[in-house]
């Protein structure tokens, strides 16, 4: 494990830090590879995950020094090679998570920063944060999923914006477009993000990774394939425990114990 990655375990909720602040969490190689560790563990251990960074930044994108875009120089380089190695695999990992996750944003969140922050399931930011696609600024093309979490999340014309503009988009614009779902004083964002992620801790978690495989599918999916899906995946949720104990629980007019099984 990365010296520049913390993990920790509150109940049952994993926390994922990157602590790098000398470097506002630029993601070097080894970063990467001990997130999807982290990532991987994470899903066999706990029932909600939460990716935090530091005071000033979530993460400012990939540490150009840390062997994150090729060695060989000019036109030998190849800055895509990375994305296939590393990053794209991670960004799947994510995607595939059988539990939910929660991005905790404070400060920057930059190139494949932003790219992190906006793959999960809910957005914590805090008053400080600022979302950036920052690859304009030295000749390279988003990645980490941007240009497709980007269009889904808030259309073509304001991703192109954020894109091709390479302007900051602070925290109170984000939540007005729709990219992010919290915004609270950068004090409380690892606080509201725990609390919202101890609430689905607590609660069927089974179905919410299911909830979020089939928000995901909806993404690309047409609508039959869609209903499909779900029919499937209501059947997987119908056989579990906690499906059980939510029935129980409201014949008999009680809150539910779940246990994610």
């Amino acid at each position: 494990m990365s010296s520049k990655i913390d993990v920790s375990l509150s109940g049952s909720v994993a926390i994922l830090r990157l602590n790098d602040p000398a470097s506002m969490n630029a993601l070097s190689v080894e970063m990467v590879e001990a997130m999807r560790a982290a990532v991987a563990e994470a899903a066999r251990s706990a029932r909600v995950l939460v990716l935090a960074g530091s005071a000033r930044a979530f993460s400012s994108g990939a540490n150009l020094t840390g062997g994150m875009v090729g060695e060989q120089a000019g036109s030998e380089r190849d800055a895509g090679a990375i994305l296939e190695s590393h990053i794209n695999p991670l960004m799947v990992a994510l995607r595939d998570l059988n539990i939910p996750w929660i991005a905790a944003v404070r400060g920057a969140a930059a190139g494949v920063g932003c790219s992190l922050a906006l793959a999960a399931d809910l957005i914590v930011a805090g008053e400080s944060a600022y979302f950036l696609q920052a690859f304009r600024r030295i000749g390279l093309v988003p990645d980490g999923g941007s240009t497709y979490l980007l269009v889904k999340a808030v259309g073509r014309v304001r991703a192109m914006e954020m894109m091709l503009l390479g302007e900051k988009i602070p925290a109170d614009k984000a939540l007005a477009w729709g990219l992010i779902n919290r915004v609270v004083r950068d004090d409380m964002v690892e606080d509201t993000a725990l609390a919202l992620a101890r609430d689905m801790a607590e609660g069927p978690t089974v179905a919410l990774g299911l909830i979020r495989k089939s928000a995901w599918l909806a993404t690309s999916a047409d609508f039959e394939t869609s209903l499909q899906a779900e029919r499937n995946m209501q059947a997987e949720a119908g056989r579990t425990a906690d499906f059980k104990e939510g029935v129980a629980a409201f014949r008999d007019k009680r809150p539910a114990r779940f246990t994610g099984t």
